[in-house]
């Protein structure tokens, strides 16, 4: 294990140089810099890694076969995992075991076996383990999460949403090791769901659907899903990745509604929409830095011995739902859950507000979306 000095900003070696950690993650650490720095990359792409080293002046340059050798150097404190999705366990397990924290994309992983490890490994290696749920930190999301817990609109009974994108033919996402509309978008429907409820669903049925699209050989189009909560009370949600952009959900209570449109985005604002009886009232969030709140709050938690939320459990309890929707998609019928523990939910206290950055240019990274 590396030897590592005492020091008031976290050091991270970012992993993986795709599109999301080019034009989100790499520039979220100037408006990280109280607590958190940029001290590495990992790239399997040499002219990617140099050209993005001398843009943010980084020296410390690895291939993925390096990256033990990144891990043991003592010049890094963390990694932020932004690989494809199954690639997380390795690369999580892997830094873990080196006393490294981890603060890893989402979906944590592909299985519950894969979470599970990441986990037990973080625990063992007495390290951080974060999910990079960024709307956990997004003022729009927390007052979201806010208003179902009170009173304003009753009791939440209905949650439904639309989370859809036109993705470009040969992405990552359209691969079926780790691919697909569920593990990629309709996790934050899951996700946003259980926060909005505050609860773990029972029961599960999704039904999925291709077009004939050659995009789609290998995953669903589109998926559509029902989740049961305690109390009998119902969401639903379609996720898509070959249809027109639409970002939104919409919460049902028994007093009121609240309409959160755009709900799921990091490169424009948020707006919600609230019904109560009156004249429907509308509040804009402007557009802000949600990724340099993960770092900034994920450094806080490393420097001062806190347990994250989201922690390695939350990016389960979503991984293990996903799981049971593609079950019931391939066996068409419902499936019933376990009993799953959360003890810990996302609270308006970690809204953490940075400006927005400036779309950078990249480097041979294509963004998914065609839209």
């Amino acid at each position: 294990m590396a030897k590592r000095r005492s020091r008031t900003k976290v050091r991270y070696a970012v992993v993986g140089l795709g599109h999301i950690a080019q034009v989100a993650v790499l520039p979220a650490f100037a408006h990280a810099a109280r607590n958190s720095e940029l001290a590495a990359l990992v790239s399997g792409d040499r002219v990617k890694r140099q050209a993005v080293g001398r843009k943010y002046g980084v020296s410390a340059l690895y291939s993925y076969e390096e990256y033990d050798e990144c891990l043991r150097s003592g010049d890094v404190d963390a990694v932020y995992i932004a690989l494809p999705n199954h690639l997380h366990r390795e690369y999580a397990v892997r830094a873990a075991r080196a006393g490294v924290h981890v603060l890893c994309e989402k979906p944590l992983a592909v299985t519950e076996a894969d979470c599970k490890a990441i986990i037990a490994a973080a625990r063992r290696g007495r390290v951080k383990l974060m999910v990079a749920y960024r709307l956990h930190f997004e003022e729009a999301s927390l007052k979201a999460v806010e208003m179902a817990r009170g009173t304003k609109l009753g009791e939440p009974r209905i949650f439904e949403s639309l989370f859809t994108m036109q993705v470009r033919p040969g992405n990552i996402r359209l691969q079926a090791e780790g691919g697909g509309g569920l593990y990629d978008i309709g996790i934050y429907c899951i996700n946003g769901a259980r926060a909005l409820f505050a609860a773990e669903p029972t029961e599960v049925f999704a039904w999925s659907a291709s077009n004939g699209d050659r995009r789609f050989r290998e995953v669903d189009e589109m998926t559509s899903a029902v989740m049961r909560f305690p109390g009998d009370r119902l969401a639903s949600f379609t996720c898509s990745l070959g249809a027109a952009d639409v970002s939104e959900y919409h919460v049902v209570g028994t007093k009121g509604s609240l309409r959160v449109e755009p709900a799921y985005e990091y490169a424009e604002g948020l707006a919600h929409r609230v019904q109560t009886g009156e004249e429907p009232q509308k509040k804009t969030f402007a557009k802000r830095d949600q990724f340099a709140a993960e770092l900034l709050y994920f450094s806080d938690c490393v420097r001062r011995g806190r347990k994250p939320e989201p922690s390695g459990e939350e990016g389960l309890a979503d991984v293990r739902v996903i799981r049971a929707l593609l079950r019931s998609a391939r066996v068409g019928r419902p499936v019933r859950l376990g009993r799953f523990v959360r003890d810990r939910r996302p609270r308006l206290a970690q809204e953490i507000e940075r400006p927005p950055v400036r779309k950078p240019r990249v480097v041979r990274a294509k963004p998914p979306s065609a839209g």
